[in-house]
């Protein structure tokens, strides 16, 4: 046992093969965060991965979309992946795979309406024809390698959400994805209880499973219950109406088509994901019943009265169709005095201040601004503290690995797990090798697990010098100092100082003071144009520091005449 307060040893580097004789969990995202989830199971020489997903960036990485999940150490031992099965349909569980198959290039094997979205993914990024995508029926069973996989229906926010049962020789994983038990989804099958009990009473090893919500008392609720809701606030307003929820969420989106029906109006969809995710549910037998909708263009005709618009954008993304409408940039629809915004979703954390900033364009224009703040309109599609102990009791593992979910939502669920008499409730974080079987749960080891920014039409790494410097500049300024010398090194031109980013004083000419700093600074004589550029460069950083407090990233070119 090691002494208190000393630092526990570093996990030794894996870079071996699974054994036959070991089982091995090893997260390479949405372990110590939520989103981004890449997770590998390894036995007798073979690895598994569940799940592909992305998150989206933040501040931290200006110019940057979507953050990716580094698949550097399964990528380098791709002859040893057999497949990648997917849980459900959601980004942060799919949102990867057009951007880092061709790394893997192993099959793919999901339900029907998640092959239908990724489908749609693959053929935007050219890779439909190269990509073998196999669909599983729900509730289906496929054999791969040691691996023996079992679909079991819950229920979450999205059709088909499935929990993986991964029969091995050292007994059952139970891999949940995100679930919830809604006792009305109104979309899709209710949870599979019968089938986890099953299993539960065969024996489970291990059950790695949703911490999302673990804080939360009680149960998250149910889309029959905001369905009711929407239908009763909508009903009575007048002027135009927008609701934006997430357009992966097929039930609320029924629910906001009923909704419109029921208060006589035209439904509008606004967004490319709205009316890809419509297509995929009709394609797979969702949606049966949704009305017939309006362009964009056409609503422009009807009475104000009459029409629901139908938005992306519930978290404020700037390009979503929400956040462009409250800035009056769309192109078709406006949002005036009398009209009502409706953000049925919750507010993801992070995103308060890009939220706020819509609220407030939309509220400053005279609409009126209803969230989840004070109003039912949204249920959460993971289980609260309820849900949990009643999974827990359901499937009785020896195991509970707790994932999805930061730091302080992995400990809590540990903790939960072992008041349920849960035996082992090993904390992980990403790159952590934890073996499974045999013996107790044990960390033996550790993987690279970084992640990477699409740039563009790049995937770098997201500490990529670029995005540092970017950063930086996005913060502190940028100045570029150009110098012109002769043959020896002597300046034969005033410097000539560009600053972007940096403020200054309304009777400053903070351009002529940086040029002032750097010709006081520059060496006499004859000089090398190392021992130039970096006076050049200490100088104009110095005096940006002295004037603004800030510390500007500062890059100087040296133009040498021949002589």
């Amino acid at each position: 046992m090691s002494k208190r307060g000393a630092t526990p040893p570093t996990p030794k580097l894996f870079t071996r093969r699974p054994k036959a004789d070991e089982l091995l969990f090893v997260p390479l995202g949405g372990s110590g965060e939520i989103g981004m989830n890449l997770n590998l199971y390894g036995t007798a020489g073979k690895w598994l991965m569940l799940d592909l997903g992305m998150t989206f960036a933040d501040e931290r990485q200006p110019g940057i979309d979507l953050i990716l999940p580094d698949p550097t150490f399964i990528e380098d031992r791709r002859d040893d992946l057999i497949a990648i099965v997917l849980t459900h349909a959601h980004e942060d569980h799919i949102g990867a795979v057009p951007y880092l198959w061709s790394r893997l290039q192993c099959p793919i094997y999901a339900t029907p309406f998640t092959a239908a979205l990724v489908r749609r993914k693959l053929a935007e990024a050219g890779l439909e024809r190269e990509v073998e995508l196999n669909i599983l029926p729900m509730n289906g069973k496929v054999e791969l390698g040691p691996f023996a996989c079992e679909l079991i229906t819950l229920t979450h926010s999205i059709p088909e959400p499935n929990a993986v049962a991964i029969h091995t020789g050292f007994g059952t994983v139970l891999h949940t994805g995100d679930w919830k038990i809604d006792p009305e989804p109104l979309v899709g099958a209710t949870t599979d209880r019968k089938r986890l009990e099953e299993l539960g009473t065969s024996g489970v090893l291990a059950m790695v499973c949703d911490s999302t919500n673990v804080f939360s008392p009680g149960t998250s609720g149910s889309e029959a219950a905001v369905r009711e809701s929407l239908i009763e606030l909508i009903g009575p307003l007048e002027g135009r109406v927008a609701v934006t929820t997430f357009a992966s969420n097929v039930a609320r989106m029924s629910s906001i088509a009923v909704a419109a029906a029921e208060a006589d109006r035209h439904l509008v969809l606004v967004g490319r994901s709205m009316h890809r995710v419509v297509e995929a549910a009709k394609e797979t037998g969702y949606l049966a019943d949704f009305p017939p909708v309006l362009g964009e263009d056409e609503a422009g005709y009807l009475p104000k009265d009459k029409v629901l618009y139908m938005c992306t954008g519930s978290q404020g993304e700037p390009r979503g169709a929400m956040a462009r409408i409250a800035r009056g940039e769309h192109r078709h629809i406006s949002l005036t005095r009398g009209d009502t915004a409706i953000f049925s979703s919750k507010i993801i954390p992070g995103n308060e201040l890009t939220l706020g900033d819509v609220h407030n364009q939309l509220a400053s224009a005279g609409v009126q601004v209803i969230t989840e703040k004070g109003n039912f309109i949204h249920v959460s599609g993971h289980p609260n503290r309820d849900e949990l102990a009643a999974m827990y009791a359901w499937v009785r593992p020896q195991i509970s690995v707790p994932v999805h979910g930061e730091p302080r939502h992995l400990v809590e669920h540990a903790a939960f797990a072992k008041t349920l008499q849960v035996r082992h409730a090993p904390i992980i974080k990403n790159g952590d090798v934890l073996r499974l079987a045999p013996g107790a749960p044990d960390i033996i080891g550790e993987v690279e697990a970084g992640r990477l920014a699409v740039d563009g039409d790049l995937i770098v790494e997201v500490d990529d010098p670029a995005i540092v410097a970017r950063r930086k500049m996005a913060f502190a300024g940028h100045i570029v100092v150009t110098l012109v010398v002769d043959a020896k090194g002597k300046a034969v031109t005033e410097p000539e100082v560009v600053i972007a980013g940096l403020a200054e004083e309304e009777d400053g000419d903070l351009a002529a003071e940086i040029a002032e700093a750097v010709k006081a600074a520059l060496p006499r004589g004859r000089t090398d144009i190392d021992s130039l550029t970096e006076a050049a460069r200490q100088a104009a950083r110095r005096a940006a520091n002295r004037i603004t407090g800030r510390k500007p990233v500062t890059d100087v070119q040296v133009i040498r005449l021949p002589g």
